[in-house]
């Protein structure tokens, strides 16, 4: 397929708090401590002298419908060449810890509309990053009848615009069956170092060959 980055070109990385990993706000280009950062320095040295420019955006706590929000200022203005997505965990967590669902559907309406909005407003190739829950503590697995379904969704989006899809929920799995699942994520949500690592390095790849 090669890959989705040209030179010269405006990445951004769009989502939650894996995305965000405690960036400072007030400097729009800090990459912050996570994956983003990660994927930045390891194209900038595979791919020295590109000119390549990168952005996060992310925002600890965003559901879809906050993207929907923010999408023309954190998206759209940028004018980017790429437009990495990586949000759904807290559509399902909410659920959990505030008694406030999103369903399937409007999980897939919101992003649909996000979606939407960037085929018309930009030419940009859309790599689409779905979520992944891993079981620690151990209620976590009860996570699943919520989130499998927005994971579906993820994969049906991404083939439907023809985005590149990051299939990190199977990857995580793949992953604990080497090491903990906490070795990963210590909450079953929040990466570790080792496991923003294999978010950027699954991402290089998906979006680079």
């Amino acid at each position: 397929m090669g890959s989705l980055i040209k030179e010269g070109a405006r990445v951004l990385l769009i989502g939650d708090s894996i995305t965000d990993a405690g960036r400072n706000r007030e400097n729009g280009d800090d990459l912050g401590k996570g994956y983003a950062f990660l994927v930045a320095a390891l194209y900038g040295a595979q791919q020295p002298g590109q000119g390549v420019k990168f952005y996060n955006r992310g925002i600890g706590g965003n559901r879809v419908k906050d993207l929907q929000e923010r999408w023309d200022r954190d998206c759209l203005e940028l004018k980017p060449d790429l437009v990495s997505i990586y949000i759904g965990i807290n559509d399902t967590w909410r659920k959990y810890d505030r008694q406030d669902p999103t369903s399937a559907e409007a999980f897939e309406a919101g992003y649909r509309d996000i979606l939407n909005r960037t085929k018309e407003n930009l030419t940009a190739g859309l790599v689409l990053i779905e979520p992944f829950v891993l079981p620690v503590p151990q209620d976590r697995e009860s996570w699943r009848e919520d989130l499998d379904p927005k994971i579906q969704v993820v994969r049906k989006l991404a083939r439907e615009y023809g985005a590149r899809l990051v299939p990190l929920d199977g990857l995580f799995a793949q992953g604990s069956m080497q090491a903990e699942p906490a070795y990963w994520a210590p909450d079953g949500v929040h990466p570790s170092p080792a496991g923003h690592a294999l978010i950027a390095d699954a991402w290089l790849r998906t979006v680079t060959n």
